[in-house]
């Protein structure tokens, strides 16, 4: 039964690698490709393959210069259209990977794709992107929340919003007030973080961008009015200036005496492409200098490496590190 399998998915392959007139291509080409995609077959077996293939499908032959060349006749009835097998590796590894970042709305659109990707590669016996695929695994790194629900009609409205430049309307729970309030919402980009994933847009009337947690959208309606544009808006430049700061990220270098082993680690993956780590006198510990983005999620990764880090500068987080460390002590008296 694989071989086969494997017959039926080489003769596929096969199919899908020969142009449409009026190109053509000759059979050691196409055993070059199919060798490449994993299937080990010799040229006489290709040459057999398509005298075969020839006889059930709409396949046109040439000589040209003592060889003969292969192709679809224009318009073939058979839409031959798959993922190649790189591109369903490359799905099957990062399913895995993105099961704990994506909404489960977007996971379900993409269902359909992570299940042709697992089945082409489970029944590809021979082909060594099979075997890769059962042997390595993509795992997140550290511990990644669930995603927060999002209801399929509120990622649909959303995203067709978005799209077509329409104007939202929403009923957003506000997490201060533990209420609703209705909103009439210009988008202007998308931002999944972590487990929550944000609309990026301004409310009628104000021209302030703001961030909305797309879990917190109660109801959601995408009206025919249009949006109003943002030309200046850019996703990236928002990203590295404004997401969750009240004013835009400014860089600062980081002074801290690290631990052996966080001085391992941060050899391996720099915190920073503006690092350095000198040894101190008379310690096995390490002089840690890096240029950072003073943000909280920076400061909150310096924080989580409690007694391995002594943060020297800036002062602004030595302050904070201390009065956070002088908070926990406090949940933990007898």
């Amino acid at each position: 039964m694989p071989e086969a399998k494997d017959t039926l998915l080489r003769l596929f392959s096969l199919l899908r690698l020969i142009p449409e007139y009026p190109r053509y291509t000759t059979a050691p080409t196409l055993h070059e490709k199919l060798r490449e995609r994993g299937f080990c077959v010799d040229l006489r077996t290709v040459q057999r393959d398509l005298q075969r293939l020839s006889g059930s499908f709409s396949l046109l032959d040439q000589d040209e210069g003592g060889r003969k060349q292969w192709s679809h006749s224009r318009n073939a009835p058979l839409d031959l259209r798959d993922m190649e097998p790189a591109t369903a590796l490359a799905l099957y590894l990062a399913e895995g990977h993105l099961k704990s970042l994506l909404p489960q709305s977007v996971l379900d659109l993409l269902g359909p794709q992570f299940n042709k990707a697992r089945n082409y590669l489970s029944e590809l016996e021979q082909n060594h992107l099979g075997h890769w695929a059962r042997s390595v695994r993509a795992l997140p790194n550290g511990k990644a929340l669930l995603p927060a629900p999002i209801a399929p009609e509120t990622w649909s409205a959303v995203s067709t919003a978005l799209l077509e430049h329409r104007q939202l309307r929403v009923e957003y729970l506000s997490r201060s007030k533990a209420d609703t309030k209705p909103l009439l919402i210009h988008p202007a980009g998308l931002i999944s973080r972590h487990s929550t994933s944000y609309l990026i847009g301004n409310v009628d009337g104000y021209e302030d961008l703001r961030q909305f947690a797309l879990h917190r959208i109660r109801l959601a309606e995408c009206l025919n009015e249009p949006a109003r544009l943002r030309p200046d808006f850019e996703v990236d430049a928002y990203i590295s200036q404004q997401l969750n700061a009240e004013t835009p990220i400014r860089q600062v270098e980081l002074i801290a005496d690290v631990s052996p082993h966080i001085a391992w680690l941060l050899g391996e993956t720099p915190l920073s492409p503006e690092q350095s780590l000198e040894a101190l006198p008379d310690s096995d510990w390490i002089r840690l200098r890096a240029t950072v983005p003073d943000d909280q999620e920076t400061l909150w990764w310096v924080f989580g490496l409690g007694e391995n880090v002594r943060v020297h500068e800036p002062q602004r987080w030595v302050q904070d590190i201390r009065e956070r460390t002088a908070a926990v002590a406090s949940l933990y008296r007898p």
